[in-house]
């Protein structure tokens, strides 16, 4: 695990959906024993409240949401430290700056309703390839800037792995944020036997069996470590058959959070958001970590 600075950073832009992320951001930091920090990104706003024209007034607007908000989580958690700050620069690349000494990066996502799930705005999707740390999707529930019920510890904490990949950073965070919720944790990995199986499923009846147990034992041998390191949570790991985004998705329905991760690509063409991810970040209901990984 990487150290860090004790601290859960929140991007705030008036939205309900931004103070449904101040909101579990709250809980969060409490849980943790952390401080919080409320950043304001200039220029983030794709949809600006109210018409905002000069930079005093800009400045000044941004001001109150930072302490409106701040006097809200003063109020709701009166021991909890919390800071604020305005930061200026390309709102992704200054959010994720803001957030490079803090355990995660918490935002708001537009909500199309409890079926559709997200609708990730820009920034936050631009955001989430930027940042190094864990970035935490909110949604509001209501237009009062209300976040899911996993802010009171309801459900499991659901993680997506790839036995063929390094999973240590997702399962370190998953691992800990069921410790700090003292929660149960579901480890996903989805699979699909090859296609000549499905064309000839007569030729060996036990292959589809063989594969099944050999995925399952490496899952297994997998989180081995880290159940070894935190005991006492109860750890259901599935190795289902069926696209990995709609295993997760199917596990996170009742999910306190769901944790997914983004590989960290060096290429020409810039980093990316992988297919499983970018499904569940747009469809989960609950509130979607994730976490760059190599």
């Amino acid at each position: 695990m990487e150290t860090m600075a004790n601290r859960v950073t929140v991007g705030l832009d008036g939205s309900p959906e931004s103070t449904a992320a101040a909101r579990w951001a709250a809980h969060e930091a409490e849980l943790r024993g952390a401080s919080l920090d409320l950043v304001h990104a200039e220029e983030w706003l794709e949809n600006p409240p109210l018409p905002v024209t000069t930079t005093e007034e800009r400045r000044r607007w941004a001001e109150a949401v930072l302490r409106d908000t701040a006097d809200e989580t003063h109020r709701a958690h009166p021991s909890l430290k919390v800071d604020t700050r305005r930061v200026g620069g390309l709102p992704s690349l200054a959010l994720a700056r803001a957030a490079e000494d803090s355990d995660m990066l918490v935002l708001g996502s537009r909500a199309l309703g409890s079926i559709a799930g997200f609708l990730v705005g820009s920034t936050g999707a631009s955001t989430v390839i930027e940042a190094v740390r864990p970035v935490v999707l909110v949604r509001s529930v209501d237009r009062a800037g209300n976040p899911p019920d996993g802010t009171r510890d309801r459900g499991p904490i659901v993680v997506g792995v790839d036995i063929h990949q390094p999973c240590d950073k997702l399962l370190a965070f998953a691992f800990e944020e069921a410790s700090h919720r003292r929660c149960p944790l579901v480890v996903i990995h989805g699979w699909s036997p090859p296609p000549i199986l499905s064309y000839a499923p007569a030729l060996d009846p036990g292959v589809q069996q063989e594969m099944a147990h050999g995925i399952t034992t490496t899952l297994d041998e997998m989180i081995s470590p880290w159940h070894e390191k935190y005991p006492s949570l109860q750890v259901d790991s599935r190795a289902t058959i069926g696209q990995p985004a709609i295993q997760i998705l199917d596990a996170a329905s009742t999910a306190a959070l769901v944790v997914v991760g983004r590989r960290i690509r060096h290429s020409a063409f810039g980093a990316h958001i992988g297919p499983i991810t970018h499904a569940v970040m747009h469809h989960a209901v609950a509130p979607v970590a994730v976490i760059a990984h190599e």
